[in-house]
């Protein structure tokens, strides 16, 4: 099995007195030149701190790239009409020749509803109507008609779909990933919670008839020595992760991108 790091675009940051807005396009640019696997922006209308369009974000890095896949850290489907974002991520596979991760997820509480009203819709619900898009969302990605709203429609030109990954560490999420998805993304789980995250995505794979989603954990909570990074790393790798995304810890995210690099090079 693979073991990747992937490192998030300097977009936004948990807190709102020190945003961390860099380079979009010389931040995706060192993530290739060090080899990394993916380069992820977060999705958000209105959240607690300042934060770029995910879109625009990874079609910049698209751009200037050509060889680290792109993904969404995670798309909110439920924050917008169902046909615009397929139309999006078809076109974002289409720029980047296929190199789309899309990681879908129902939104933080901790950023309250404000976005969600300004888009005309409500927090309430998102979950079924997450469901609901990821419904349709394969053939409208590629092209093929289906129904939206009551009306037959078909997107052109289409493009292949992106592997989903569902984002959540409750039983909903996980259920959803094994329904619809190919990955799980977790956030800071210890390796407890994880390996009972993994017996139950088992279960639900096994429910649904499909092959069990591959893991994926944002920002684990990594010692600060080299040494026991790796060991950390290791031991997410040892029990089934297949990727792990790192955050940048401040404006100065290009020494995080050569920290995710070291601890590839490592393991």
């Amino acid at each position: 099995m693979t073991f990747d790091i992937g490192v998030i675009l300097p977009t936004s940051t948990p807190d709102p007195a020190h945003p961390i807005l860099g380079d979009v396009r010389a931040a995706a640019r060192l993530a290739e030149q060090l080899d990394l696997e993916s380069v992820w922006s977060t999705d958000h209308l209105v959240a607690s701190a300042p934060m770029l369009d995910s879109t625009v974000t990874l079609a910049t890095a698209a751009a200037v790239t050509d060889r680290i896949r792109i993904g969404y850290n995670v798309m909110l489907l439920a924050l917008r009409p169902v046909a615009w974002a397929a139309k999006q991520i078809s076109t974002l596979q289409y720029v980047s020749e296929n190199r789309l991760l899309l990681g879908v997820g129902t939104g933080n509480p901790a950023h309250g509803d404000i976005g969600w009203r300004a888009a005309g819709t409500t927090f309430d619900n998102r979950g079924r109507r997450t469901d609901e898009a990821l419904r349709v969302l394969p053939d409208l990605v590629t092209g093929s008609t289906t129904t939206v709203n009551g009306v037959d429609v078909a997107l052109a030109p289409g493009s292949a779909m992106p592997p989903v990954l569902v984002a959540g560490n409750g039983t909903r999420a996980r259920r959803r990933a094994a329904e619809y998805a190919e990955g799980w993304i977790t956030l800071q789980p210890g390796l407890d919670q994880l390996a009972a995250g993994f017996d139950e995505l088992r279960a639900l794979a096994t429910e649904f008839d499909r092959p069990v989603p591959a893991v994926t954990v944002v920002a684990p909570a990594l010692p600060a020595d080299h040494t026991a990074a790796v060991e950390s790393l290791a031991a997410h790798r040892d029990v089934g992760v297949e990727r792990v995304i790192l955050a940048p810890t401040g404006p100065e995210w290009q020494r995080d991108y050569e920290n995710a690099a070291k601890l590839r090079a490592a393991l």
